[in-house]
């Protein structure tokens, strides 16, 4: 059996030092739980849209767990999210270093360079996170977006068909595939699509609501194009 020491009524002095340091000790001291709970503060910062807090908590989480992917992709979208495009870039770079085979990674990284009008590394991304997970809709829903922007209509179409496929509740493919119709030249498919996602969500009916799409990854160019859609729609 085991003994432990016994303390002397009279050991007051003993007793206060350990009480002492027990208080003195601080709350994320390095433990194997600080990382995860740095990671929790984080995504409560991010969801009351404190970037620069959220930033510096998973920053911490990173660094206290630095073999760990998604700590450096939930970094990388925030940076995103913040607007600071470069860092994300980097972020999620590092994340990819440690896991080639990361899908979530490259859907970010993918949308990063959408978002900063870097078509050819956005499509580099992107098409490999399709080839990870085929049935990833993210991956093509953007494929069709930076095809679209690269005026490569037929692919765009493809690709945005193929995200509607895997995702029939989401009306942005369809408004992606409806402006790549638009500028192919083909007005009634366009009408079609864009009608389609419109009886998905009615608030698409509306051409001030349209300029939501940039936080979908739109461009301003796509963005004027869905309304083009729309009000030739409306029209008829």
């Amino acid at each position: 059996m085991t003994s432990y020491p016994k303390f002397r009524r009279n050991s007051v002095s003993t007793l206060i030092l350990i009480a002492g340091l027990a208080i003195a000790r601080p709350v994320f001291a390095a433990s194997p739980n600080s990382a995860s709970q740095y990671r929790q503060q984080g995504l409560a910062y991010r969801q009351q849209e404190r970037f620069p807090e959220a930033i510096a908590a998973f920053e911490k989480a990173a660094e206290l767990a630095p073999k760990d992917v998604s700590a450096r992709i939930l970094l990388g979208w925030t940076q995103h999210l913040a607007g600071q495009e470069s860092e994300a870039a980097r972020s999620l770079w590092s994340a990819i270093y440690l896991d080639p085979f990361s899908v979530q990674a490259f859907n970010a990284l993918g949308i990063v360079y959408l978002v900063q009008g870097e078509l050819p590394p956005a499509i580099t991304s992107h098409t490999w996170a399709a080839l990870l997970k085929p049935d990833n809709e993210i991956a093509y829903y953007n494929l069709s977006l930076a095809y679209h922007r690269q005026k490569l209509h037929t692919v765009a179409i493809a690709n945005a068909k193929r995200a509607a496929q895997l995702e029939p509740g989401n009306p942005h493919p369809l408004v992606a595939e409806a402006i790549a119709h638009w500028d192919n030249g083909d007005r009634n498919a366009a009408i079609q699509s864009f009608r389609s996602a419109v009886s998905i969500d009615s608030r698409y009916g509306d051409a001030n609501f349209l300029d939501y799409l940039k936080e979908a990854g739109f461009s301003t160019e796509q963005i004027q194009t869905s309304k083009q859609v729309l009000l030739q729609g409306a029209g008829e």
